[in-house]
């Protein structure tokens, strides 16, 4: 059956992992997509498979990368897929007046300041009042790692871009299906053991996607730091894991940290062992 890539609408084919598993591919811009029956990849039975005390460090520094992104500190912000809100907490903390989007897939608790403040809406962003887009006029709108699992990535990026104010910053990491993970790892990669990563994202149809939406000034990074757990989890995953993921177990965090020396170095010499991109751009003015 033909089928066309959700982003450039050119033709896809199979890429074949491994006897279980397979992926779509464009044969253009090289995004890729995933069926869960065709790519099932041994994943874990939840969405969430984080770790408290990682995910402490990544808050640190995903919001030091968010302000970097922007040309000057952001008074307000709108997070979509804020989960418990605790990125929205640190620019709140800072004086931005914050806001954000989240059908509450993982159902977790929203922090009660950020929660307090009257600017979240419990829809997925595809899903928001118009007079909501219309009114919000961010300085920063962001995901992180959210655009790999929503319903229309198109449409996504469409409100996005009119929820920032003309001139504002738009960002967001996601899993980079052209980093080397898959090619090294294949279906242990630790980016499929999350069942709701439907898509991963190349430079090309992450930079294809954001120009489609009107957006101007589309840079795409590979953050040297985020993720970085994701080498010691694919070992973990290749070995064999449980229902819970890889990071449920003490011992791979433990590998993790030790191997995060090797992990930096190698990332530092070798960007495409980086496993997240960073689109950063502007909505015209």
């Amino acid at each position: 059956m033909d089928s066309r890539c959700e982003v450039c609408g050119a033709p896809t084919a199979q890429w074949v992992l491994d006897a279980d598993n397979q992926l779509t591919r464009c044969t253009a811009c090289g995004h890729l997509t995933r069926d869960l029956t065709e790519a099932p990849a041994h994943h874990r039975a939840a969405a969430y498979g984080g770790e408290p005390h990682l995910d402490r460090m990544r808050l640190r520094l995903t919001h030091r990368l968010l302000e970097q992104a922007c040309p000057v500190r952001p008074s307000s912000v709108f997070e979509i897929g804020y989960g418990s809100g605790q990125l929205l907490r640190a620019f709140a903390d800072g004086g931005a007046q914050v806001g954000g989007a989240d059908p509450d897939q993982l159902e977790v608790a929203v922090d009660p300041v950020v929660a307090a403040g009257g600017g979240l809406h419990p829809v997925a962003v595809e899903d928001l009042d118009e007079d909501v887009v219309d009114r919000t006029a961010a300085d920063l709108v962001f995901g992180v790692h959210v655009v790999e699992h929503v319903r229309d990535p198109a449409r996504t990026m469409q409100v996005a871009a009119r929820l920032a104010r003309p001139g504002g910053t738009l960002a967001f990491l996601t899993p980079a299906g052209d980093s080397d993970g898959l090619h090294r790892w294949g279906s242990d990669w630790w980016m499929l053991e999350d069942p709701t990563h439907v898509r991963f994202f190349t430079a090309d149809s992450l930079t294809r996607l954001a120009l489609s939406a009107g957006l101007q000034d589309v840079q795409v990074h590979r953050p040297r730091l985020d993720s970085l757990v994701t080498d010691a989890a694919s070992a973990a995953r290749r070995r064999g894991t449980g229902p819970a993921g890889a990071l449920a177990a003490r011992s791979v965090l433990a590998r993790a940290a030790l191997s995060a020396p090797w992990v930096l170095t190698r990332r530092t010499v070798q960007p495409r062992s980086r496993p997240s991109l960073l689109l950063v751009a502007r909505r015209p003015t």
